[in-house]
């Protein structure tokens, strides 16, 4: 495997160096390089912001970066693209929910699997209910116009469970005056299903985006099969120049199997699993001010047979029950953020959450037996002030106050300095508060639960570099970070029962690096390493990750490739078992028409033997080839 890595990157390596030469005399006459940097965000400022007047480290995938993949899902080129970011993954589609389940989402050692990161869209939160964590199968690429993901925490602006950073999907409009249909379709290995529809439009004042798919697959092992069926609408108004109304809806019902580890293999394990949202936004744009008062919605239904073994010695038999739960979150939010002097932006904002849900066991006769039935709410008001000083350095602090009915209130201050110096450099300084509400599950659910547990808390102190040089071609930066936290929920034995008690402490440190070099018009290579040392280990979060990826694009021919090394990932803590291997991807298309675009995406093309979640192989070597249409 090293040998075959070897002469692997030492072709790559050789092959963009010629390539690069010998494409310098038709620059003019190629289209522009995919891989770029963003420079204006929303997330970490709620207001569109240049990136580089802001203390936070944002990074940006944008459509095209998802395009190439030719994934379903939004994160696996998460994974690849964002330094400290990994998620897990058990197949070669789906992730699914409960025992088995993979698609934990783990920044910088912090986990969504915890509730210790958010994912957002359009800025609202997107989290299970009852158990305080995101749902990996209802983040679609279908939806998403770029994602944006803030490393450290970014809980002034976003609350509990931003403690670690968040992920917003921007979803999609249709810019251009017009109507434009795109059907993309694939099939591969494991007889695997991959289906997407989207129209656009934008007529005068008008515009819409309406999506649907269905994917499905087999699965690489007995009883791992995966059926989606999704959906995503936008309709937009704009009112006058000044404001603009948004309402969008986004649904999604999977049906996953669970296989069990292969050493206890499950049979029965099954799942159906309805996930849904709504929101209103309502957005104003002025010269010095810009705002917007949003509604959401967010709910879920869920249907879970945990199955059974055939393992004689364990006396497993059919349970006579299925778990089932209704869940569901609605939000009020309103900022407004206006400038009034010279360099200076002051961003005030108010937040309503009001979440929960029950749960239950039914049995086969239709009995139900009552697990939890509770509603909670937040409501917190923010500050966040920003001001230019000369034209080299930015101060920007902010607090937010938040009130939990049941956890009580928290204070969360943050406070940075950018310094814009000469040759394109900026340093960035920067002490953040990130906490979490317990959820639910915590407070009152199954022998563990305590309802006096106290909100988790971090502090992340991080310094940052990074710089643009060669006329833009070569953008790359730095972040070190050193995190520290206190009253971690933890699950201990106490007079030899189990209970939830804040007794744990985090104490997590490491250095990220991006960059990206566009070697000409044709030819592009991008690379990102992280390294994180914990005292305490964490599922799911490798010591080493590394990415190294290349786009080639000339007339009618796109072709990507990526090397993605991980190291020291903890598999399992019960016991210690870590993993290390190697993942060469690629994906290719071609022009066969104004119409139609052919493309194939090759995964694991070193065949490696690895596992992510304990006691389940992932899949050797898969390909997909599809259909992309437009017109």
């Amino acid at each position: 495997m090293r040998n075959s890595t070897f002469i692997f990157l030492t072709i790559f390596y050789t092959t963009i160096v010629f390539t690069a030469k010998s494409q310098n005399k038709i620059d003019t006459l190629q289209q522009k390089p995919t891989y770029s940097i963003e420079e204006i965000v929303v997330t970490g400022t709620r207001n569109e912001t240049d990136i580089r007047h802001l203390p936070l480290t944002v990074s940006v995938i944008n459509r095209k970066q998802i395009e190439q993949k030719h994934t379903p899902s939004l994160l696996p080129v998460l994974t690849e693209q964002i330094p400290g970011f990994f998620n897990t993954s058990r197949g070669i589609m789906g992730y699914g929910v409960s025992g088995g389940a993979a698609g934990s989402m783990n920044l910088r050692g912090i986990s969504s699997s915890s509730g210790g990161l958010m994912v957002l869209i359009d800025g609202h939160p997107q989290y299970m209910g009852i158990m305080g964590h995101p749902i990996a199968d209802a983040y679609q690429s279908l939806m998403a116009d770029r994602v944006e993901v803030l490393r450290g925490p970014a809980s002034v602006l976003y609350g509990s469970n931003a403690m670690g950073g968040v992920v917003n999907i921007v979803t999609r409009k249709m810019e251009e005056e017009g109507i434009k249909t795109n059907i993309n379709t694939g099939y591969g290995s494991y007889n695997t299903l991959q289906t997407e529809v989207t129209n656009r439009i934008h007529k005068g004042k008008f515009s819409s985006i309406v999506s649907g798919s269905y994917n499905r697959t087999d699965g690489h092992r007995d009883n791992m099969n995966f059926e989606q069926y999704g959906g995503y609408a936008k309709l937009g108004y704009e009112i006058s120049k000044a404001w603009n109304i948004n309402i969008d809806a986004n649904i999604t019902h999977f049906n996953a199997s669970n296989p069990g580890e292969i050493y206890n293999p499950l049979l029965d394990a099954n799942q159906r699993i309805t996930r849904g949202m709504t929101s209103l936004i309502l957005e104003n744009h002025y010269k010095k001010s810009s705002g917007a008062f949003s509604f959401f919605y967010n709910f879920g239904k869920h249907w879970i047979n945990d199955g059974y073994t055939e393992n004689p010695d364990d006396d497993n038999i059919p349970k006579d029950y299925r778990f089932n739960s209704r869940d569901k979150m609605m939000g009020i939010s309103w900022y407004q953020s206006a400038q009034f002097f010279k360099g200076n932006r002051l961003t005030a904002g108010i937040d309503y959450y009001h979440f929960g849900g029950r749960a239950w066991n039914q049995t086969l006769n239709g009995d139900k037996i009552p697990q939890v039935d509770k509603k909670q709410n937040e409501i917190a008001g923010y500050i966040d002030f920003r001001q230019n000083i000369d034209s080299w350095v930015t101060l920007d602090v902010g607090i937010r106050f938040d009130h939990h009915n049941q956890a009580g209130s928290e204070w969360i201050p943050q406070a940075g300095l950018s310094f814009h110096l000469p040759k394109n450099i900026n340093l960035k300084l920067t002490t953040s508060k990130g906490f979490r509400y317990p959820t639910i599950r915590e407070l009152y659910m199954w022998a563990a639960a305590n309802p006096n547990l106290k909100p988790e808390q971090i502090w992340n102190y991080e310094l940052s570099f990074s710089q643009h040089i060669w006329d833009n071609r070569l953008t790359y930066n730095i972040n070190i970070f050193y995190i520290v936290g206190k009253n971690m929920i933890m699950t201990t034995f106490v007079n030899g029962s189990p209970l939830n008690v804040n007794t744990g402490k985090i104490n997590n440190a490491g250095i990220e690096v991006q960059t990206a070099y566009r070697i000409s018009n044709s030819w592009s290579i991008n690379a990102n390493y992280s390294y994180l040392h914990m005292k305490k280990p964490v599922l799911a979060a490798p010591e080493h990750k590394f990415y190294i990826g290349g786009l080639f694009s000339i007339k009618r021919w796109s072709i990507s490739s990526g090397l993605q090394y991980i190291a020291g990932l903890y598999k399992s803590l019960n016991p210690v078992e870590t993993e290390n291997f190697v993942l060469w991807n690629m994906q290719g298309s071609f022009r066969a028409a104004q119409w139609l675009d052919i493309w194939v995406r090759g995964e694991n093309l070193l065949a490696q033997r690895y596992e992510i979640n304990a006691g389940f192989p992932m899949p050797k070597a898969t390909v997909m080839t599809g259909l992309n249409i437009n017109f």
